[in-house]
């Protein structure tokens, strides 16, 4: 919450482009979802990742409880590897029309700001947790390398999704090792080839190890235009449309 305060009033103060569609419907619609979701998820994983991981803890199971290392080797290598399976868990999404008709209630937003962030399918949001819950057992991941891992996760989404403006020079900078709102922007872009790039949400090497980066837009960030090319209008703002959206007939 203090992370959505703070980038909130970023984006008021020092935006990086004027949105074109109003923020009351669009930040009702999202924070809401993002709220069924949280509900959601504590009812079906009451223990979370972390839950998780101190149980494999107890039981010894995955690769870091059973291969001796330093405490503090076993957290920065499960983070790492976290952010690198939750990179090809985004690429899937991409890939597989049933997990993308899922997924594009997140791009079919018209704008991209820090709520876009919190914006998924619940059913997306179960699915994620079961990947990481299986990965967190298979790895043995540390309680506390989940705990940092989630936290830099989730306060990552918000920031690289938020319409803030940071000077080019910083931006570069910055992309050497994090994910830049100017970097993930490209991945909202309308245009397919621009969709199907920058799946980073916290580490950029993946995008630049796999091939998947693209450095700028085409039509650069001002003029790019945001979300689907179907549907491209107002309904998609509407709660009820993101929950039946992956019901729906698709085109895009």
């Amino acid at each position: 919450m203090g992370i959505l305060a703070i980038l909130t009033a970023w984006e008021h103060l020092f935006p990086r482009r004027v949105l074109s569609v109003p923020k009351a419907k669009r930040w009702f619609s999202n924070l809401s979802l993002a709220i069924l979701d949280t509900v959601i998820l504590r009812m079906v994983f009451p223990l979370a990742a972390v839950g998780m991981a101190e149980i494999a803890h107890q039981h010894r199971w995955g690769v870091f409880n059973t291969v001796p290392a330093p405490a503090w080797v076993a957290i920065a290598f499960s983070v790492v590897l976290l952010d690198l399976i939750i990179y090809l868990q985004h690429v899937l999404f991409h890939a597989l029309p049933p997990l993308w008709r899922l997924h594009r209630v997140h791009h079919a937003d018209l704008e991209i700001d820090v709520t876009t962030g919190v914006r998924f399918h619940p059913i997306e949001i179960l699915l994620s947790m079961g990947f990481k819950s299986l990965a967190v057992l298979l790895l043995g991941v540390p309680p506390l390398a989940v705990l940092i891992f989630e936290i830099v996760l989730n306060s990552s989404a918000l920031f690289n999704h938020s319409n803030i403006f940071l000077p080019a020079k910083l931006d570069r900078l910055l992309r050497l090792f994090l994910v830049t709102p100017d970097m993930h922007r490209v991945h909202h872009s309308i245009l397919p080839q621009e969709l199907q790039s920058n799946f980073g949400f916290n580490l950029p090497w993946w995008d630049y190890l796999f091939g998947t980066y693209r450095p700028q837009p085409a039509q650069g960030h001002i003029a790019m235009v945001i979300g689907l090319a179907d549907p491209h209008d107002e309904k998609v703002e509407d709660l009820s449309w993101m929950l039946m959206a992956p019901f729906l007939k698709q085109n895009t």
